[in-house]
């Protein structure tokens, strides 16, 4: 018998997500944001946001026999719409919005000495099951990584362990998705990348707030490429 999959995106309203575990306790839970390698069904348009595509492409792949949905702010509209037409396509699609703001949980990862990449794998391999309790040892920034999860994380390897990270993922790490005050706060002064995935609507977000601290936008397609790898090295070596 074939493992039975639930499926997921961005950060699930907890309620949601213990309720489907009630429903389905012996399924194992799939981050559909994440490049799985899965055939492209050409639904979107090519000029799109990647992590959405994958989205897509992964329930096609993957069969899951629910997917939980954030399409509030805690996402954005293209997660709403993601939603709308995989249940077009006949996936069972529930659907949350959870918008808190009043942080759940304490900031310890993303000032951490772990290496960005570890940072950002602790943070997104634990939406389901709960950050661990450690207490993680803290460190001063040297620099820092506004954004979400990029789709190739072959980007976060270019910096140094003493990188703070902001942004959308630090919102994951509190547990609270949808609050933009905790999404926009940076440390002003830590040189800063600011990161997006391109055609996602957070490159407005992104490219504001690197006018404003004098810091680095970026926006990737799909994989880095050696412009942008060479934009950052020199950001991180001449700041």
């Amino acid at each position: 018998m074939n493992e039975q999959l639930i499926g997921f995106w961005g950060y699930p309203d907890p309620s949601l997500i213990n309720k489907i575990k009630n429903q389905y306790p012996n399924c194992r839970w799939v981050d559909l944001d994440v490049d799985l390698g899965a055939p492209d069904k050409e639904i979107l348009p090519k000029a799109y946001c990647k992590i959405i595509k994958n989205i897509i492409n992964n329930a096609f792949a993957l069969s899951p026999v629910k997917i939980a949905a954030p399409i509030g702010k805690d996402k954005c509209d293209s997660g709403w719409f993601a939603a709308r037409l995989l249940s077009e396509f006949g996936f069972d699609c529930e659907t949350s919005i959870y918008e808190q703001t009043l942080p759940k949980r304490p900031i310890k990862i993303c000032t951490s000495n772990l290496p960005l990449i570890d940072k950002f794998n602790t943070i997104m391999n634990n939406i389901i099951d709960g950050i661990p309790d450690i207490n993680y040892p803290q460190i001063k920034p040297q620099f820092g990584f506004w954004g979400v999860p990029p789709n190739d994380y072959e980007i976060l390897k270019l910096f140094p362990a003493a990188t703070h990270i902001y942004g959308w993922t630090r919102c994951v790490e509190a547990g609270t998705p949808a609050d933009l005050e905790l999404e926009m706060y940076v440390d002003a002064s830590i040189p800063t990348v600011f990161y997006a995935q391109a055609f996602c609507s957070k490159t407005q977000l992104a490219k504001y707030l690197a006018d404003k601290y004098n810091g680095l936008y970026i926006d990737v397609d799909d994989y880095i490429n050696n412009s942008i790898k060479a934009k950052i090295e020199a950001f991180l070596r001449l700041r």
